[in-house]
C-alpha cells in the first residue's frame, strides 16, 4: 500500500440533491442496521457476563472459558468468504435475515450449555451461523454511500458494538438476578432474553431491507440518479488503477497486509471484551455492578468514535487515523499491566477502549478504497475472517496466562503487542488515498 499525501479538503456547499440523498438513506438505513448489530454483537460477547456465574457453576477453569468464548472464531472464520459470496447473490435483505434467525436461535440455545462438549459445540455452531453478517453489513453499505462519507456512517453503525456494552452490560448484569426464576439460572435467563429479539429482528429484516439503491421505492428518481452517478464514477477510478478479480484480490499483497493488522485489532478488542467483567468483577463489585462499571470505557468510545471517524472524512486522511489508535490501545493496555488501583486501572483502560473504538470503523475505509463488486465481498470477508481468528487468540491468550500466574494483568501486557504489531504495519503500508477518493472531486 503506498502512502499518498493526504487531500485538503476545499470549502464549497453540499448540493441539495446530495444533502436529500444522503439523509434520506441514513434514515432509512442507519438505526435499523444499528439495531440489529448491537443484538448481533450482544449475543456474541454475552459470555463474558455469563461467565460470573456458569464457570464456577459448571466447574469451568480460565481455559476452557478461553477455548469456548476463542472456538466462535473458528466457525466464523470457515464460512465468512463463502457468507459473503452468498450475500452478494442472493441479496442483503434474505442472507441477513438468515443469518439473524439462525444466530439469535442458537444463541438462546446456550442456555442448555451442561458441560464443556455442550458448550464448546454450540459456540462454534454460534459462529457458524453469524458468518457474513459484519462483512455483509460493511459491503451492503458500500453501495448506498460514496467514499467521502464512508468513515462516518461505518462508524454510525459501528456504535452498536460500544453501545452493546453500555447497555447490555448492566442488563446481562441485572439478569444474572434472575438466578432460580422457573428453575433456571440467571446465565440462562440472560442466553434466552438476549438471544429472542435477534430472531423477530432477523424476520423484519426480510421485508424491510432494500438490496439495491436501484431498487428503494423510498428514493426519488433524481436522488438515485444523483447516486448512481456518484458511485460509479468511484467505480470506474478504481478500475482504471486496476480492475481485481475475486481471486486477485484474496491472494493480493495487500489484503493480506490489512487482515494482518485487523488481526491485531481484534485481539485487543475481544481480548477487553471477554475478561473486562471478570477484571471489573474482581475489584469486589456485585453482579449488577460490574455490569455498569464495565460499559464506562464504552461509553467513552462510543463518543470517540463517532468524532474520529468525522474527522478523517473530514481531512480525507486514513493512515494517521488508524494507525494512531492503534497504537494508543497498545501503550495503555500495557501500562495497565502494571497498575492495582482500581480507579486508575479504569481510567487507563478506558482509553484502551478509546483507541480501539476510533480504529474500529475508520478502518475499513482501507479495503473499500480500492475494491468493488465480488472482489470487494470476498476480500472484506478474507480480512474480517482473518481478523477474527484473534477472537480465539486474545481471550484464549489471557485464559492461558491467567492459568498459569494467577492473575490477568500479565495476559494485557503480553496482548498490548498484538494492536502494537497492527499500528506500526498500518504506517509501514500506508494508504491509496487518491484511489479511495478519485471520484468524489473536491471535498465540501
Amino acid at each position: 500500500m503506498s502512502q499518498t499525501a493526504t487531500i485538503a479538503p476545499a470549502s464549497g456547499a453540499r448540493s441539495t440533491i446530495e444533502t436529500s440523498t444522503i439523509r434520506a438513506i441514513s434514515a432509512r438505513l442507519i438505526p435499523f442496521l444499528v439495531l440489529a448489530y448491537f443484538f448481533s454483537y450482544l449475543d456474541r460477547v454475552n459470555l463474558g457476563f455469563a461467565a460470573l456465574t456458569m464457570n464456577a457453576e459448571l466447574k469451568f477453569s480460565p481455559l476452557v472459558f478461553a477455548w469456548g468464548a476463542g472456538i466462535f472464531f473458528i466457525g466464523y472464520f470457515i464460512f465468512e468468504v463463502p457468507s459473503n459470496l452468498a450475500l452478494e447473490k442472493f441479496g442483503a435483505s434474505r442472507w441477513i435475515a438468515r443469518i439473524m434467525v439462525t444466530w439469535g436461535i442458537i444463541s438462546a440455545l446456550m442456555a442448555m450449555v451442561s458441560g464443556e462438549v455442550s458448550f464448546y459445540v454450540l459456540r462454534f455452531l454460534l459462529g457458524v451461523a453469524e458468518a457474513g453478517f459484519f462483512p455483509g453489513i460493511i459491503l451492503y453499505l458500500t453501495y448506498w454511500y460514496p467514499a467521502e462519507y464512508r468513515a462516518r456512517f461505518l462508524a454510525a453503525f459501528a456504535l452498536a458494538v460500544p453501545v452493546s456494552t453500555v447497555i447490555g452490560a448492566p442488563i446481562s448484569g441485572l439478569l444474572l438476578g434472575l438466578d432460580g426464576a422457573m428453575g433456571l439460572k440467571g446465565w440462562q435467563w440472560l442466553f434466552i432474553i438476549e438471544g429472542i429479539p435477534s430472531v423477530l429482528l432477523g424476520i423484519v429484516t426480510w421485508f424491510y431491507l432494500t438490496d439495491k439503491p436501484e431498487k428503494a421505492s423510498w428514493l426519488t428518481s433524481e436522488q438515485k440518479a444523483w447516486l448512481k452517478s456518484k458511485l460509479d464514477a468511484e467505480i470506474a477510478a478504481k478500475q482504471a488503477v486496476k480492475h481485481f478479480t475475486l481471486g486477485e484480490a484474496l491472494a493480493s499483497s495487500k489484503v493480506l497486509a490489512l487482515s494482518a493488522i485487523y488481526f491485531g485489532f481484534v485481539g485487543a478488542l475481544y481480548g477487553m471484551q471477554f475478561w473486562l467483567p471478570q477484571i471489573v468483577k474482581a475489584f469486589g463489585l456485585t453482579n449488577a455492578q460490574t455490569g455498569f462499571v464495565t460499559a464506562i470505557p464504552y461509553l467513552f468510545g462510543t463518543v470517540a468514535m463517532i468524532l474520529w471517524a468525522r474527522h478523517s472524512d473530514a481531512r480525507r486522511e486514513r493512515v494517521f487515523h488508524v494507525g494512531g489508535p492503534l497504537l494508543l490501545t497498545a501503550l495503555a493496555l500495557a501500562i495497565s499491566s502494571y497498575i492495582t488501583d482500581p480507579t486508575i486501572t479504569m481510567i487507563v483502560l478506558t482509553i484502551a477502549a478509546i483507541g480501539i473504538f476510533c480504529t474500529f470503523a475508520v478502518f475499513w475505509t482501507l479495503p473499500t478504497a480500492w475494491l468493488s463488486g465480488t472482489a470487494a465481498a470476498g476480500a472484506i470477508a478474507l480480512i474480517n475472517s482473518i481478523g477474527n481468528l484473534a477472537g480465539f487468540g486474545g481471550p484464549y491468550l489471557i485464559g492461558w496466562v491467567k492459568e498459569a500466574t494467577g492473575n490477568t494483568s500479565t495476559g494485557l501486557l503480553v496482548l498490548s503487542l498484538l494492536p502494537l504489531a497492527a499500528g506500526l504495519l498500518v504506517f509501514l503500508g500506508g494508504h491509496e488515498t487518491k484511489t479511495e477518493f478519485a471520484g468524489a472531486g473536491q471535498a465540501k
